[in-house]
């Protein structure tokens, strides 16, 4: 899953959504899916990490921390 670290870097980025897309190489439609959480996000999806880069955001900050499953 997306953090909401990068979520909201996205949101307050001084860029538009659709030229933090074009910069991530992707279409502003995915982008959108991606953050909206209808798009599937698995842990080091590289499209999540080209948006982080062109956010300035680490790869560990990029994604939430998997939960373990409770017994």
């Amino acid at each position: 899953m997306v953090s909401r670290k990068l979520v909201e870097a996205v949101k307050l980025s001084d860029l538009r959504a659709y030229e933090i897309a074009h910069k991530a190489e992707m279409h502003p439609t995915t982008l959108s899916r991606i953050l909206n959480g209808i798009e599937d996000v698995k842990p080091g999806d590289p499209r999540i990490l080209r948006i982080g880069k062109v956010l300035g955001i680490t790869a560990k900050d990029c994604f939430d921390p998997v939960e373990t499953a409770r017994s």
